[in-house]
């Protein structure tokens, strides 16, 4: 796979059935090795080995209703009272992170309501803290780590 624009992390890997699996650590159980996946795996790897994230604290593959359809958060991050304080939607490094990528995430935030968006496609990450009382949002430099958005 890609080298991604985050540290080198040794995933688990194996091939069943002629196609890769990769070990995720969240869901305990092999799944289908994808660009995404790839991408997710680092990421969510990047986040407790780097940033302070407790494992227990990170869900993928969140299932959220929005009107009639059902919609699937990639990563959600949970605070101390299993409140959700970031969603991380990521595509494949091949994937350019355009407007439209922001208009997914923001509609899962409608259901949310996070204080922190992030988006990444292993190569370049954006991260957005929302201020809903002032109703405006700011672009921040850097992933925060944990204690700084566990409120």
């Amino acid at each position: 796979m890609l080298a991604l624009n985050l540290p080198k992390t040794e995933l688990k890997v194996i091939t069943k059935d002629g196609k890769q699996q990769v070990f995720d650590v969240l869901r305990r159980r092999f799944v289908a090795l994808t660009p995404e996946e790839w991408v997710r795996q680092q990421f969510v790897h990047f986040l407790i080995g780097h940033k302070g994230y407790p494992a227990e604290c990170i869900g993928n593959e969140v299932s959220i209703t929005l009107g009639a359809t059902k919609k699937r958060c990639d990563t959600v991050i949970y605070g101390s009272h299993a409140e959700p304080l970031m969603v991380i939607e990521y595509k494949s490094p091949s994937v350019e992170i355009t407007q439209k990528v922001f208009e997914q995430i923001c509609r899962y935030n409608i259901k949310m309501r996070v204080e922190w968006l992030v988006v990444s496609n292993g190569l370049q990450h954006y991260c957005t803290r929302i201020d809903y009382e002032n109703g405006t949002y700011q672009f921040v430099e850097d992933i925060p780590a944990f204690p700084f958005i566990a409120h």
